[in-house]
């Protein structure tokens, strides 16, 4: 009985495979808290895209009625520069092809109200007086086939 008791040595596979077990549970436990996040985040993202779209079509509204408020109170020169804001605003929405927030059919409703962009123009920087009249048919038209009036 003189035989020498010898420790066993532990398995090395053993305890790589307890390792490697907990590293899969906890990046399984990191994905289980992130796809929820990633799903929230992208649908987030996907609303401030349409709301900054619909800002954007808000704003051009905007600066026509501004325009058409200050030529009727006379301030022709702040009412021609809101009348080209909003002409380049909707000409560089519109040039956005089918990127743009405009239909195809607001897009082609656009042509007529871009044709009058000099003649309104000249006439506020003239201080005329018909401008407010011109400019108020022109956001009459607008309203018909923006995406901002319609509920």
């Amino acid at each position: 009985m003189d035989e020498e008791v010898q420790p066993k040595p532990v398995e090395q596979t053993s305890l790589l495979r307890r390792i490697g077990i907990y590293a899969a549970v906890l990046i399984f436990v990191f994905l289980l808290g992130l796809v929820p996040m990633w799903l929230k985040a992208r649908a987030c993202n996907s609303s401030l895209a349409t709301a900054e779209n619909q800002l954007n079509m808000a704003r051009i509204q905007n600066a026509l009625a501004s325009a058409v408020i200050d030529s009727r109170r006379g301030d022709y020169e702040p009412a021609r520069q809101e009348a080209s804001q909003f002409f380049t605003s909707a000409g560089a929405e519109a040039d956005k092809g089918d990127a743009s927030n405009f239909t195809r059919a607001q897009r082609d409703g656009l042509q007529p109200i871009f044709a009058r962009r000099d003649e309104i123009i000249t006439l506020l920087a003239r201080s005329d007086p018909a401008a407010a009249d011109k400019l108020s048919d022109l956001y009459a038209a607008y309203r018909k086939l923006s995406p901002v009036s319609k509920p």
